[in-house]
């Protein structure tokens, strides 16, 4: 039973981490990248999110709860799975490992970047505007950080899609498995140039 209920919970974790998660991050990323295009496309794109209907409730229910969870479980895997680095430094041991790392990371980011852009905005009544990202990224300590948590969460979801497509039976043969690779390699570049290019326009205006 404590199996069974543990592979149930692995798959669910990749579930998560696909859906809803990672096509909220792709959303999120798509987002803030009209940034690029000057603050007002910015603000723009920003007031959309906000204003629409039932917010709230789709944040909890489709990204909160489902990331608590996945947040959770996967730091119960990282500090119980073993790697073997030591006998088997086999490619995917090392993205084994990266993505056990990475996962540590970017629950550490997302929960500053709550912080700072939702609960603290909320109390203080500040906008979560151009400017506000503005501010926070042209602190030279905030845009490493920032750059260190969004190259690991682009990551972390991208190494995720090969164990999740393996774990629910998508690429099953060794070439499949291949191919998965090479393509959560261009999903993984894809997605952190927009994350990247976004953070140097906050902090550059360039």
């Amino acid at each position: 039973m404590a199996g069974t209920r543990g592979y149930v919970n692995r798959r669910l974790h990749s579930l998560l981490g696909v859906i809803p998660i990672g096509i909220f991050l792709i959303q999120h990323l798509t987002v803030n990248y009209f940034a690029t295009r000057g603050p007002e496309a910015f603000n723009a794109a920003a007031h959309f999110m906000e204003s629409l209907p039932y917010r709230y409730v789709l944040e909890i229910f489709i990204i909160f709860l489902p990331l608590l969870f996945h947040s959770i479980y996967g730091v119960y895997i990282a500090f119980t799975a073993k790697s073997n680095l030591g006998n088997f430094s086999y490619f995917r041991n090392w993205m084994f490992m990266f993505q056990r790392i990475t996962g540590i990371i970017t629950l550490i980011f997302i929960a500053w970047h709550v912080w700072e852009t939702r609960i603290a905005v909320g109390f203080f009544g500040a906008e979560l505007n151009y400017q506000l990202m503005e501010g926070i990224l042209t602190d030279p300590f905030f845009f490493w950080f920032y750059l260190i948590g969004v190259v690991s969460t682009t990551f972390h979801f991208s190494n995720g899609l090969w164990s999740f497509c393996v774990s629910w039976g998508i690429t099953v043969s060794p070439r499949s498995q291949k191919i998965m690779t090479y393509a959560s390699i261009i999903v993984f570049v894809a997605i952190s140039y927009v994350g990247v290019r976004t953070l140097i326009q906050f902090a550059y205006g360039a």
